[in-house]
């Protein structure tokens, strides 16, 4: 099973960036698709985006599309999400996790999930 580490989340102003990285353990990440997930308080956890095993196939919630971008680096293990003009709403618990869906975002119910790192945009 995948271990899965955050890392990168942290208070920034809006408009700002921030980037997330997932960095996978006891595993190597190349043969599965990867995906960032969040959930903000009192709402229900969303898919934000989903990279294919190799990179070339992505996709993204609308909330999110034209600001983030999510990459991934194999012979690194580790998967990013590159997070721009950052507004309020975008404020959440930002977790990652795999295998996912590119088509729907969604993960199965035997995927593996990391801790989650706190993603703040306030002025």
């Amino acid at each position: 099973q995948l271990q899965l580490v955050e890392s990168g989340g942290g208070l920034v102003q809006p408009g700002g960036s921030l980037r997330l990285s997932c960095a996978a353990s006891g595993f190597t990440l190349d043969t599965d698709a990867i995906g960032w997930f969040r959930q903000a308080p009192g709402k229900e956890r969303e898919g934000v985006s989903c990279i294919s095993s190799r990179g070339g196939s992505t996709n993204y919630a609308d909330s999110v599309k034209g600001r983030f971008t999510i990459s991934r680096d194999n012979a690194k293990n580790t998967v990013y999400l590159q997070m721009n003009s950052l507004k309020p709403e975008d404020t959440a618990v930002y977790y990652c996790a795999g295998p996912c869906s590119v088509r729907t975002l969604l993960v199965p119910g035997f995927g593996s999930w990391g801790q989650g790192t706190q993603v703040t945009v306030s002025s």
